[in-house]
Formats: C-alpha cells, sequence, structure tokens
C-alpha cells in the first residue's frame, strides 16, 4: 500500500520517546511589535531545524492583539525561504473561515517553494470570537459552516489532487500550482501535493481523520481532559488508506523549560495572565514578568491560573523531559508538537535549545 511515511511520520532525535515538533503563535509581548514577532519566529524556524525538532506549525487566529499568526501561509512562505529541512505547516488553517480553491491554491504554492516539507493542517473551529469569524466568512450562520467542514474537506483534497468527476460544476477549474500543470505540459514535473492532517479539540475531527485514514493532531494543550477519548475515537475509527496505513496522532503540549523551576514558573505566568485576559474578553499584548507579578489576583482567577498551568510542562530541563515522556507515554502519541507562549521572545528560544539538549538532540541532528 502507498503512504506517505516519510513525509508524516517523523524520526526522534536522541533520546526522545517521540518526535518533538514546534507550533508557534508568533506572540506579541508588551513592549513589542508585530515586527519583532515574526523576526523570532524565523529565528526558531532555524533552530527547530538545526537542533533536529521534526515540524515547525504555525497557528490561525484573528483578532487577538498578542498573536501574529493571523496568515500561516504568508508566514511559512517566509519561513520556507529561511530553512533547508524542517517540515513546515499550519496548525492549522481554519477551513470554513476559507473558499477551499484558495487554500489549495496557496499550499501548492506553498509546495513549490518548498517540495516535500509541507503540511496542511486543518481545523474546523473559527480561531477567533463569533463576530470576527462573521466578518471574515461575510457570513453569520457559523454553525452551519462548521457542519460543513466534511464537505468542505472533500472539495479541497479535490483540488489538491485535480480530481473532480466530469460533469462536476468544479471540473474544469483546477488550482494551480497543481497537478494539471504536469499533463498541460505533457508529464512534465509538477509540485507534489501537501500531506494533510486534521486538527481538534473534540471527538469530531479526531472520528473523521479516522474514517478518512489523515494524520490527526490533539489540541492537549488546551483540551487536556478530552486528549485520552479523542486519541482513542481516532485510532478505533481508522481505515488505511493511501495516505496512511496505521493510525499516527500527534498531541499539542505547552511546555516551557528555564535553568531553575522558579524562572520557568515566572515566565509562563505571562502566558497565563494572557489566557485569563482572553477568556474574560479583554484580550491584549501578552504581558510582561513584572505585570503578572504585580497583577492583583482574586481567588477565582488564581484557582483558573493553577489550573492552567497544570497542563503546562514547565520547570528546569529535566523535569520537562520527565513530564513530556510522562505525557508521550500515557496518550501513546506518535508525537508532540510544543507550543511555548510567553512573554519574552529570547527565553521562548532558549526554551527550545534547552529542551533539545535534555534530550540530547545535538546541533545539527536531522528531524
Amino acid at each position: 500500500m502507498a503512504t506517505e511515511h516519510d513525509t508524516i511520520r517523523g524520526t526522534a532525535s536522541g533520546t526522545a520517546p517521540v518526535p518533538l515538533s514546534v507550533l508557534d503563535l508568533a506572540t506579541v509581548g508588551s513592549g513589542t511589535t508585530a515586527r519583532e514577532a515574526l523576526r523570532t519566529s524565523a529565528e526558531l524556524a532555524r533552530v527547530a531545524e538545526r537542533r533536529g525538532y521534526h515540524r515547525f506549525w504555525v497557528a490561525e487566529h484573528h483578532s487577538m492583539p498578542g498573536i501574529a499568526s493571523s496568515s500561516p501561509a504568508v508566514i511559512l512562505a517566509h519561513l520556507a525561504a529561511h530553512t533547508e529541512r524542517i517540515r513546515l505547516g499550519s496548525g492549522g488553517v481554519m477551513l470554513p473561515n476559507h473558499a477551499p480553491l484558495v487554500v489549495a491554491e496557496q499550499f501548492g504554492t506553498l509546495e513549490a517553494l518548498a517540495p516535500g516539507r509541507v503540511d496542511l493542517g486543518l481545523g474546523r473551529a473559527p480561531g477567533t470570537d463569533g463576530a470576527t469569524a462573521a466578518a471574515l466568512r461575510r457570513t453569520e450562520r457559523l454553525h452551519e459552516g462548521a457542519d460543513e467542514f466534511p464537505r468542505q474537506l472533500a472539495e479541497l483534497i479535490r483540488f489538491l489532487d485535480d480530481t473532480f468527476p466530469d460533469g462536476h460544476p468544479y471540473s474544469r477549474i483546477h488550482a494551480v500550482p497543481g497537478p494539471v500543470q504536469a499533463t498541460a505540459g505533457g508529464g512534465a514535473e509538477h509540485p507534489g501535493r501537501p500531506s494533510v492532517w486534521l486538527l481538534g479539540s473534540s471527538g469530531f475531527s479526531a472520528q473523521l481523520a479516522g474514517e478518512l485514514g489523515l494524520p490527526f493532531s490533539f489540541a492537549h494543550h488546551f483540551s487536556a481532559a478530552n486528549t485520552l477519548p479523542a486519541l482513542e475515537l481516532y485510532r478505533h475509527s481508522f481505515r488505511p488508506s493511501d495516505v496512511l496505513d496505521a493510525p499516527y496522532a500527534a498531541i499539542g503540549v505547552a511546555a516551557f523549560a528555564a535553568e531553575d523551576e522558579r524562572e520557568a514558573r515566572r515566565q509562563v505566568m505571562t502566558g497565563a495572565l494572557g489566557m485569563l485576559r482572553l477568556r474574560t474578553g479583554v484580550p491584549g499584548l501578552v504581558p510582561t514578568p513584572e505585570e503578572a507579578e504585580a497583577y492583583p489576583w482574586s481567588a477565582r482567577e488564581r484557582d483558573f491560573v493553577e489550573g492552567w498551568l497544570g497542563n503546562i510542562v514547565h520547570g528546569t530541563p529535566d523535569a520537562v523531559r520527565e513530564g513530556l515522556d510522562g505525557l508521550a507515554k500515557r496518550t501513546g502519541a506518535d508525537e508532540l508538537i510544543i507550543t511555548a507562549n510567553v512573554h519574552g521572545a529570547r527565553e521562548r528560544v532558549r526554551s527550545y535549545e534547552l529542551i533539545a539538549d535534555a534530550y540530547g538532540m545535538t546541533d545539527g541532528s536531522g528531524g
């Protein structure tokens, strides 16, 4: 059976139990700019490639001041120009926000720019609040958009593969760059297809990914209570396909390492306060450690933050390694995709270096 084993399945570097990857949100901290955040993303992608991380994903979020990753395709094109080997992808593109043809064209272009190393991770949530989603989609029927996800996904895959049957309204429409250019050129080379992933934080996408035989990535970093049920559903629902002959499940993990435990907690509190503000309807730039330390926490807010921090693997490099190893064992995940949303750009990059050190992922190791 044909598989995409080499493009989907990674090889663990050093002593990591499974491949380690990166999910970046181009975090914008208080006192910094989006330009600086995007420059840090490019630096982090180069570090991740050099240290043996398997893939580097960016996420689609809108109308959030503390995040600069509203346009994954644009950022990925920039990252493709600054890297050579690491897989690049979306974690993810929120498909209901976009016409499937546009997504096929964007990621076909990325595949032409970085052949053989592009992942198209797809989600069905808006990646923002309802009003912003309506502005993106030009409709207020947001629930209908999520319900139409399987149809949109099927349409997108047909555009990527150029496989609309004769008689279909779209049979004469071709996503370019794409397969039609090889046909028109009499067998000339054309870009391959990006690897399609489904992303989710509940059982819907888990089951759909299994039924379609696609790789699946679960958002453990903000939906930890649903991780094990979703992974079980994915594996139970899995049917072999031309893409995979066995399930492949990654999980997103919030993790941050510093030289000492106190500093690690000091840094992750910045992201925790940022999340609290987002959840209470006042999103802003990611606060500094000093802002987080001076914040007048109520008892209810402290309970929220402590619960949030309970799902973040943080501490010294050895402690983070122990936490990641335990998570991989408990979930049976085939890959861990690490995200570190804290204020400091330097601290964030350093965290990934320290985690690589803890696993013996030496400079130049391949992902």
